[in-house]
């Protein structure tokens, strides 16, 4: 296989029939990768190269800004054929990244069947099954024998996203029965089908959200899921690669949320894309932290006559907050996976006080033991105050990064919304109000 240097040096070179065959040759997921990789100006010369079948395979595969330029570099009958071919979920996926005036012209090029298919998934809410199901999977009826299955399968259904399961409905597209391939493969042909399906379908409605839908296939081992309306007709499938970019998105939602930020940001974004994802939190993280200002400035003659405090109050802040952040992370990853209930409130509060009071013991004595070192002579009953309110702070961490996560589960909200920002501001301004409080109460009696 060429490396990335010699796929360069054949487009700067202009060996465009080597190129050609070496990019035809290599898996659709190599390619892409290899075109993105490429120079802007590059990339479409390379692309052009495709066979018809090669180019709807690795434009699958490139992220929204790599196919957003291409599609301006081509020429509309280009266009038509990559986008015709394309499976129907993923077109409706790149049609929701693509702008409305785009979008319309792609629409109008496509076949009525094509249109309809796509139409029928663009008319779902985002985040359902619904809309990332395919329209392609395989149908049996009823009263077909094994045979007649297998006939049926291979004459009409080659061209179906999968063939691993397939689905026995009546007339009217009610669901019944599903059957595998291998039970189809090992069994007599004269036997009718619906003796050997199973009548117990794991399926999805059109409006389940598309998390429950992956964490269900998940849990089963399932490579695909059948989703239906509200009249249980079979309407779509969802496949193993669907739910694997649903769980990486899902993932990679909760990890940005939690940092602060927009919750869909690509890395390959654009320099505007990125400012307008996360200024808008850092504005607001400014907001919560005036609220953390707020409980230190009544206290600023404190301050000033104890000078060790400026040493200890960051300490406090960052290892307080890191202790919420890191619970908070597990919880909303657990919640995330399916692995965290409501029901498992009190269980897992329990095993978070229980570790938070070793975590509570070790960083109280540790910030007394570094107040002891900075503070004079005259300061270090101030050691004590600092201990005392950082393990207690601590154990407000670990009880808030399990129950604020939780709350929000119960309430119907993403719990990621509880980002690390937002805890660790509120966390400040608890702690430095007690500490500060306490000083002042202490600074009575010395």
């Amino acid at each position: 296989m060429l490396t990335q240097e010699d796929l360069t040096s054949l487009l700067d070179a202009t060996d465009l029939n080597q190129l050609k065959s070496e990019l035809n040759r290599i898996p659709p997921v190599d390619a892409s990768d290899y075109i993105v990789d490429l120079p802007l100006h590059q990339r479409a010369i390379a692309f052009r190269v495709l066979n018809k079948g090669q180019a709807t395979s690795v434009f699958e595969q490139l992220p929204p800004e790599i196919r957003e330029e291409l599609i301006d570099s081509m020429l509309d009958t280009q266009v038509r054929h990559i986008v015709e071919g394309m499976r129907p979920d993923e077109r409706a996926e790149l049609f929701d990244e693509l702008p409305a005036g785009v979008v319309k012209r792609l629409l109008q090029h496509l076949s009525p069947v094509e249109r309809q298919a796509t139409a029928t998934i663009l008319g779902y809410s985002e985040g359902t099954a619904g809309r990332i199901m395919t329209t392609e999977y395989v149908k049996l009826r009823q009263d077909l024998t094994v045979g007649e299955a297998l006939s049926k399968i291979r004459l009409s259904d080659r061209d179906k996203e999968t063939v691993y399961y397939t689905y026995v409905t009546d007339d009217n597209r009610k669901l019944l029965q599903v059957i595998s391939l291998r039970q189809l493969l090992f069994s007599i042909p004269e036997v009718p089908i619906k003796k050997i399906a199973s009548n117990r379908v794991i399926s999805v409605h059109t409006d389940t959200p598309q998390e429950e839908a992956a964490n269900l296939m998940k849990r089963y081992d399932l490579l695909a899921v059948p989703v239906v309306d509200r009249e249980d007709r079979l309407v779509g499938i969802i496949t193993i690669d669907d739910v694997v970019d649903v769980l990486e998105e899902e993932a990679t939602e909760d990890i940005q949320k939690l940092a602060g930020g927009g919750g869909d940001e690509s890395a390959l974004s654009s320099p505007l894309v990125t400012l307008r994802k996360r200024l808008p939190w850092l504005l607001i993280n400014i907001g919560l932290y005036i609220g953390a200002a707020s409980a230190i400035a009544p206290f600023q003659g404190v301050i000033t006559q104890v000078s060790v405090l400026a040493v200890i109050m960051p300490i406090l802040a960052n290892s307080s907050g890191n202790v919420g952040f890191q619970g908070l992370s597990v919880i909303v990853r657990g919640i995330g996976v399916g692995d965290v209930t409501t029901q498992d409130t009190p269980k897992i509060l329990r095993k978070e006080i229980l570790a938070g009071l070793g975590t509570a013991i070790a960083l109280g004595t540790a910030l007394g033991l570094i107040t002891l070192i900075y503070a004079g002579a005259q300061d270090r009953w101030v050691a004590w105050v600092a201990g005392l309110v950082m393990a207690s702070n601590v154990l407000i961490a670990v009880s808030l990064g399990t129950l604020l996560p939780i709350g929000l589960k119960r309430l119907g909200l993403d719990p990621a919304l509880i980002s690390g920002p937002l805890m660790t501001t509120t966390l400040d301004a608890v702690g430095f109000f007690t500490f500060l409080s306490l000083i002042s109460v202490s600074l009575q009696w010395h």
